[in-house]
C-alpha cells in the first residue's frame, strides 16, 4: 500500500492540551480524526479548546473562516475505545505513567484490527516497553509533539526495539503531511528533546534552591544571554512541573546518574501542588 494513502482514520486518546492538539492538527490537513476521553464532558472541553484555538488562528490571519470549518467537520468526540476499531492509527496521549501506558495499549491491541498503527505520544517513557504488551510490538512507535502542537515544527518519531522500517516511514511521512518536520531518534530515556531540556530545567531549579539568584534572573540572562524564547522556569510551569518531575525521575531511573537526580525544590513544588500555569503558581503566580 502506497505509504501517503496508508492513514485515513485517526483517533486521539487523551483530550487534554496536547490531545486535543494533536487532534487540531490532523484535523486542520484534512485526516479523519476522533477524539476520546474517558467522560463526556472531558471530551466536550478538548473540542471547545480547539474551536477557540482555531478561531484564533482565524483572528490572526492563518487560517480562512472555510478553513476553520472544514476542521471542525473533520472532527468527532467520543467515549468508547471501541471507536479505535475503525482507525488506521491510534495516538495515545495519556498522563505520563508507564503502567497507565501499557493498560491502555494492551487494550488497543484487543480493539484494533491488525493493520493499525499504535503511537504514543510520550515525552520520555521506553516505547519498547509500551510496545511489549502488546502483540504487534513492530507497529507501535514514539510520535513526540511539540507543545502547543498546532504551531510548533518539531516531531520526535521514536523507535522500539521491534519497530518495522515500514512503520518508521509511514510516521515520518505522516508526520510531513501535517507540516512538521520529523527527527527520529532512538528509544532511549527522555530521546533527545527531554534528554536535553529537562536537564537545564532542573539546574535552573537547584539555582533557585541554592539562592543564587530569582526565577525573574535566571529567565532573564537565559533570554537575554542565551536568546531563549523564554526562560527556562516559565517554560517549566507551562509544561507543569509535575510533568518536569515525572521526567527527571525516568531519566534518574533509566540510566542510574547523580546528575539527573531531581532538585528537592521541583518535589516540593509538586508536592505542594504549585504545577505551574495550569493551577495558577508555580515559579510564577498566575491567579
Amino acid at each position: 500500500m502506497e505509504l501517503s494513502k496508508r492513514i485515513q482514520q485517526v483517533t486521539v486518546l487523551g483530550a487534554g492540551q496536547m490531545g486535543s492538539g494533536i487532534a487540531q492538527t490532523f484535523a486542520q490537513h484534512g485526516y479523519n480524526t476522533a477524539l476520546y476521553d474517558i467522560t463526556e464532558a472531558a471530551v466536550q472541553r478538548g473540542i471547545a479548546a480547539i474551536e477557540t484555538s482555531l478561531q484564533r488562528l482565524v483572528n490572526k490571519g492563518r487560517l480562512t473562516e472555510e478553513q476553520r470549518d472544514a476542521a471542525r467537520s473533520k472532527l468527532t468526540p467520543v467515549n468508547t475505545l471501541e471507536a479505535c476499531r475503525e482507525s488506521d492509527l491510534v495516538i495515545e496521549a495519556v498522563p505520563e505513567q508507564l503502567e497507565l501506558k501499557q493498560k491502555l495499549f494492551r487494550e488497543l491491541d484487543n480493539i484494533c484490527p491488525p493493520n493499525t498503527l499504535l503511537a504514543t505520544n510520550t515525552s520520555s517513557l521506553s516505547i519498547t516497553a509500551i510496545a511489549a504488551v502488546t502483540k504487534r510490538p513492530e507497529q507501535v512507535i514514539g510520535m513526540h509533539f511539540m507543545n502547543p502542537v498546532p504551531i510548533m515544527p518539531l516531531v520526535e518519531v521514536i523507535r522500539g526495539l521491534a519497530t518495522t522500517e515500514d512503520t518508521l516511514l509511514t510516521i515520518v511521512e505522516l508526520a510531513e503531511s501535517l507540516g512538521k518536520t520529523a527527527v527520529k531518534v532512538e528509544d532511549y530515556p527522555g530521546f533527545i528533546s527531554n534528554r536535553i531540556l529537562m536537564p537545564m530545567i532542573n539546574e535552573a531549579i537547584y539555582a533557585v534552591y541554592e539562592g543564587v539568584a530569582s526565577p525573574e534572573a535566571i529567565d532573564q540572562i537565559m533570554k537575554l544571554g542565551m536568546n531563549h524564547p523564554m526562560g527556562p522556569l516559565t517554560l517549566a510551569d507551562f509544561i507543569g512541573l509535575d510533568t518536569c518531575l515525572s521526567i527527571m525521575e525516568t531519566l534518574h531511573d533509566g540510566f542510574g546518574d547523580s546528575k539527573y537526580r531531581p532538585c528537592p525544590l521541583l518535589r516540593n513544588y509538586v508536592s505542594a501542588g504549585w504545577l505551574g500555569k495550569k493551577t495558577g503558581r508555580g515559579f510564577y503566580n498566575y491567579e
